[in-house]
């Protein structure tokens, strides 16, 4: 019989000093015959007390007496008292309340409440995450490390918008050739080229903007991972931590530009073939489905590979292996991360429209010819009055966005990997947390 506690139910364990299966003496030594009409063979002493003169002990119930309650937490009492059989804290089967159960968590006499709670050293509890815990956790950095974080955003933010500012009004403004697109008498040719001035200083103001927010989540990626063990990072510590892998981030945001890319010329390039070449009607049928079937292929590959730039920062790979430890996170996931990722732009967008907005509003106004004639007055320069007033709301939204998508997507991937790779015991080592293990994921 197995004595684990737990398992050894009472009376059925030996008893002292007899082995299992030994025979039992038929009595106590020296006894005499007492008279067993079934011929037992059991002896017993003759000397017994007289009939009905054995009284019970006091206190024990009686005749018309009420048994006391025994003690809390002792004894063996009846099914369902207190501290007894199968009451609280005493001995219980399956599924009671408390005390000694066996297929019960919680152990002999010890009440179970529950896990307990996960070790938090940083910003998130470190165990698989819900929604909620990804969003607090990249608003929490943003609080507790505001020095650093805002520090980075808003040096990232002040150059590349005068970058921005500053191309606008000396190179934008000088296209004399964009007037076209708002002259009905301009010829093809000129409204081709207006339009190909018009895209190349958008994509310029574009890659601008791109590179500030590459070299804006490289650094706010090394403080987020550090805020997940409660470490607190310099914007000097950041820089060399993420200095090594500046250039690969870049080269895998080119590579992600250029998938992007491939999939909607892919897409589309049959229908504005046959546009040009046999029917302008069909074909742009055409074009707009292909154009719909690449959005949609280039966003789950987009998804897929979304996890690949914190991979790429913090397990300091080669952009090739970024991509694939981001695929291998997102698999069965793909609906999850989308959904968070996309949560979280459109809370960082209507955050920085609040903050845009109005500024974009004070700008038109204080243009010469006020907000109405701002709007009608198309093939007129930007004023630097707008430009710049403009260019301060948007310093201020990107404070924001910066530090929120990124610390969005470092939080999302350091979940994906606890989920799958168990990263919270390693997180808790770094940490210096003692005694943590799993601990179940809550709802998300």
């Amino acid at each position: 019989m197995n004595d684990t506690p737990g398992w050894a139910s009472p009376g059925s364990a030996p008893s002292d000093g007899q082995e299992p299966g030994a025979p039992r003496p038929d009595g106590p030594s020296g006894g005499e015959p007492s008279g067993d009409p079934g011929g037992t063979g059991a002896k017993w002493s003759g000397n017994q007390p007289p009939p009905g003169q054995w009284s019970a002990p006091a206190g024990a119930p009686g005749p018309g007496r009420t048994p006391p309650p025994p003690p809390p937490g002792q004894g063996w009492g009846g099914p369902g008292a207190p501290g007894g059989y199968g009451g609280p804290g005493g001995y219980g089967g399956p599924g009671s309340p408390g005390g000694y159960g066996y297929g019960r968590p919680g152990g002999y006499g010890v009440p179970w409440g529950g896990p307990p709670p996960a070790a938090k050293p940083g910003v998130i509890p470190l165990r698989p995450l819900g929604v909620g815990e990804i969003l607090d956790g990249a608003v929490s950095t943003m609080r507790t490390y505001w020095r650093t974080v805002l520090g980075i955003s808003l040096t990232v933010a002040i150059v590349t918008r005068t970058i921005v500012v500053l191309f606008q009004g000396f190179v934008l403004n000088d296209l004399t050739s964009t007037a076209a697109l708002d002259d009905p008498k301009a010829t093809s040719d000129e409204t081709a080229r207006a339009l190909g001035d018009t895209v190349a200083g958008l994509g310029v103001v574009w890659i601008i903007t791109l590179i500030g927010t590459v070299i804006a989540t490289a650094l706010l990626t090394a403080v987020t991972s550090r805020a997940v063990l409660g470490k607190p990072v310099t914007t000097g510590e950041a820089w060399r931590d993420a200095r090594p892998q500046v250039v690969r981030l870049f080269g895998l945001i080119a590579l992600l530009i250029l998938i992007a890319t491939g999939v909607v010329v892919v897409g589309t390039a049959p229908g504005v073939v046959l546009a040009f070449t046999a029917s302008g009607p069909a074909g742009a049928v055409l074009a707009v489905l292909g154009g719909l079937a690449a959005f949609v292929v280039m966003l789950w590959i987009m998804i897929r590979f979304s996890l690949a730039s914190p991979a790429l920062m913090l397990e300091k790979q080669g952009i090739r292996k970024s991509l694939s430890r981001s695929v291998k996170l997102v698999r069965g996931s793909w609906w999850r991360v989308f959904g968070i990722q996309l949560l979280a732009m459109i809370i960082a967008n209507i955050m920085a429209s609040v903050i845009a907005v109005p500024f974009t509003f004070i700008g038109m106004a204080l243009n010469s010819g006020g907000i109405t004639g701002f709007l009608t007055d198309t093939g007129s320069q930007v004023s630097w009055t707008f430009l710049v007033i403009s260019g301060i709301g948007a310093v201020i939204g990107s404070m924001i966005t910066f530090p929120l998508t990124a610390g969005v997507v470092v939080l999302l991937y350091i979940d994906q990997r606890i989920r799958r790779e168990a990263l919270d015991l390693e997180l808790a080592r770094a940490a210096g947390v003692q005694g943590h293990g799993p601990t179940p994921a809550p709802g998300s």
